[in-house]
């Protein structure tokens, strides 16, 4: 039986360019080779899409450089027309890649994740992994996924919403409205952005307007979200192949060691926090969280795949966002939640692109 082709499509113009190289390394590095050919693609920063070395090791976090996709004098050209075929452009003329069956974007923030690459993908007529153009661009939205998780009558965490025009038009109704939230500490995010970049911790007001600056650096837009008293706790969602209600793993949890939050650098570059799975919940502690992140699923019309991340108070449960492209390096909360519910690396990447095929 021939093999499945599939594109990894990773890297990108945007902030986490070089976290989704690494995530394009874990797959790499564990997808089934022989079920799967696979045909690595990279986007440089600057949008021009590449033939990338399948080479799990090129694209590893490491305490030097992170890694980077390189325009290296050739490109990727998309097929059209209903055709599939994928084809390399240089200055010696035109060669084919072959049919693709697949597309795995594994791509992180904006220009990848959040509706912009799927949108691409279904005008090109291609099966692709993961969550649709709406649901893509609202999970990357925090100001429209909380509100859809408030409209489907979801927990979530107290914020408001602050665009630099308001900021700058009117700072004293804006600050009236962040003291509504009540005490600090407050955390200050840009709304379309991940991997903790561009977010503060604020325990002093003196310190809000500099903590806008570093957050309207990300974005035109932000969230400032009270700071809750809880444990942080994520659970992974899995879309059912032949339909039905999605799975959700065991849950894990985040414990920050050392520094003021779980921030960049404690998420890729040092061991300032540790990621355990399964986490110290009690059975009907983990129902009711996984009924949560089901609703939060289809709150936002998910499909696929998405991280559901919950602050656990002595309120109970708060959605704090899903994630619809998370870490997917072997040692990320998503696999290793999977892992601890019976579902390997491979199987789940197995998983993944079989229902693509499917929905396609």
């Amino acid at each position: 039986m021939a093999k499945q082709r599939v594109v990894i499509l990773f890297g990108g113009a945007s902030s986490e360019h070089s976290i989704s190289c690494a995530t394009a390394g874990g797959v790499l590095s564990a997808i089934n080779r022989n079920k799967y050919e696979v045909i690595p693609v990279g986007i440089t920063r600057d949008g021009i899409f590449v033939p990338a070395v399948d080479d799990s090791t090129k694209w590893t976090l490491t305490e030097g450089e992170l890694p980077s996709v390189q325009f290296e004098g050739k490109t990727v050209i998309w097929p059209t027309g209903g055709s599939k075929e994928l084809k390399v452009q240089d200055s010696k003329g035109i060669t084919s890649l072959g049919n693709v069956d697949v597309v795995f974007p594994v791509l992180h923030g904006p220009n990848g994740e959040d509706g912009t690459m799927q949108g691409f993908l279904e005008l090109h007529n291609l099966p692709y992994v993961g969550n649709g153009v709406f649901a893509s661009a609202a999970g990357m939205d925090k100001e429209f996924s909380k509100a859809l998780f408030i409209a489907a009558g979801l927990p979530v965490t107290p914020h408001v919403v602050i665009t630099k025009d308001s900021w700058l038009g009117d700072p004293e109704s804006t600050l009236e409205k962040v003291k509504a939230l009540g005490s600090l500490p407050l955390f200050v995010k840009p709304a379309r952005a991940g991997s903790s970049i561009g977010v503060s911790k604020v325990k002093d007001m003196a310190d809000f307007a500099s903590a806008l600056e570093v957050a309207f650096a990300q974005d035109s837009k932000v969230t400032v979200e009270k700071g809750l008293v809880g444990r942080e706790v994520e659970c992974a969602v899995l879309s059912k192949l032949g339909g039905g209600a999605p799975r959700v793993s065991v849950a894990g949890e985040i414990v920050v060691r050392s520094g003021e939050f779980y921030d960049f650098d404690a998420k890729y570059r040092n061991d300032a926090a540790e990621l355990i799975c399964p986490a110290a919940l009690s059975a009907d502690e983990l129902l009711e969280m996984q009924a949560l992140a089901r609703r939060a699923f289809n709150a936002l019309g998910c499909f696929g795949l998405a991280r559901a991340d919950f602050f656990l108070t002595k309120d109970g449960f708060f959605v704090n966002e899903l994630n619809l492209m998370p870490g997917f390096t072997p040692i990320s909360m998503y696999p290793k939640c999977w892992e601890a519910s019976g579902v390997t690396y491979p199987e789940l990447i197995d998983n993944l692109i079989q229902l693509a095929l499917e929905r396609n």
